[in-house]
C-alpha cells in the first residue's frame, strides 16, 4: 500500500516552486524531489569537465555516468554530485545561463525522467520542475502550475542570492535572464514548459509563501479525502 500520493508542482524559473514544494512535503511528511537541481548538477558536471554543451552525445553519457543524491539539511536540502556537496555551486550564474541547454537534450531528459519516476514510484512525494505534471508524472492526482510576474521572480532570486552570499547580477539583469529562460523552456522541442490540462494554475505574485503552501495543502487534503 502506498504511503501517500504524488504531488506535481510545475512552473517557470524562480516562481517559488522549490521553497513551496519543500514546505508542502514537510507538512505531509512526504519525500521532496528537486528535479531542477538534478539538471543543474548535470550542467555543473559538464562545465567542470569543459564539455561543449552542444555535444549532446558526451553530455548525455555524462548524465548517465554521474551519481546525483540528496540529503536532509538545514536550512535546505543538500545536493551531491558523486558524493561532493554542490548545493551552492549549482545556483551560480553560469549554471542559470546554461541549464536550459542541458535540460533540452532528449537523452539527458530521458535519464533524469527515469530516475525521477523511480523516486516517485512509491507515492508520498512532492516533485517540482518544468514538466512533472505533463511528462514525468502524468497520472499524479495533484498537479499545480505556479506562476508569477518576471519582475517578482527576479526580485525573489536577487534576495535569495544575497541571503546565501552568492554573487549576483543586478535586478534588471536577473529579470532579463529569467525572461530568456522562460522563452527557452517554453519553446524547446522536448518536454517544454507547459501547463498540464488538468493542473491548477496558481499565481503567486501577490501571495506569501505561507499562503501558497496553505492553498496547495488544502488541495492535497481534499484529494486525499476523495481517494480514501
Amino acid at each position: 500500500m502506498k504511503k501517500g500520493i504524488q504531488v506535481a508542482i510545475d512552473g517557470p524559473a524562480s516562481a517559488g516552486k522549490s521553497t513551496v514544494a519543500k514546505l508542502v512535503a514537510k507538512r505531509f511528511q512526504y519525500v521532496y524531489c528537486d528535479t531542477g537541481a538534478m539538471y543543474r548538477v548535470v550542467t555543473l558536471a559538464a562545465l567542470n569537465q569543459g564539455l561543449d554543451l552542444t555535444d549532446t552525445v558526451r553530455v548525455s553519457r555524462l548524465a548517465q555516468a554521474i551519481k546525483i543524491s540528496f540529503a536532509p539539511g538545514e536550512p535546505e536540502q543538500r545536493v551531491f554530485l558523486d558524493g561532493q556537496d554542490v548545493t551552492t555551486a549549482i545556483r551560480q550564474g553560469r549554471i542559470d545561463q546554461n541549464v536550459s541547454a542541458v535540460a533540452a537534450i532528449p537523452a539527458v531528459r530521458e535519464e533524469m525522467t527515469r530516475q525521477q519516476r523511480q523516486i516517485a514510484e512509491e507515492g508520498g512525494i512532492v516533485m517540482d520542475g518544468r514538466d512533472i505534471g505533463s511528462t514525468v508524472l502524468p497520472n499524479a492526482p495533484v498537479k499545480i502550475f505556479m506562476v508569477a510576474s518576471a519582475h517578482e521572480r527576479a526580485r525573489r532570486r536577487y534576495v535569495e542570492n544575497q541571503e546565501k552570499g552568492i554573487a549576483t547580477a543586478s535586478l534588471e539583469e536577473l529579470q532579463r535572464e529569467i525572461e530568456l529562460r522562460d522563452q527557452k523552456d517554453s519553446s524547446r522541442k522536448v518536454s517544454p514548459l507547459v501547463q498540464a490540462p488538468d493542473a491548477l494554475r496558481l499565481d503567486t505574485t501577490s501571495l506569501t509563501i505561507e499562503e501558497v503552501v496553505d492553498r496547495i495543502s488544502a488541495i492535497v487534503k481534499k484529494t486525499l479525502n476523495e481517494l480514501a
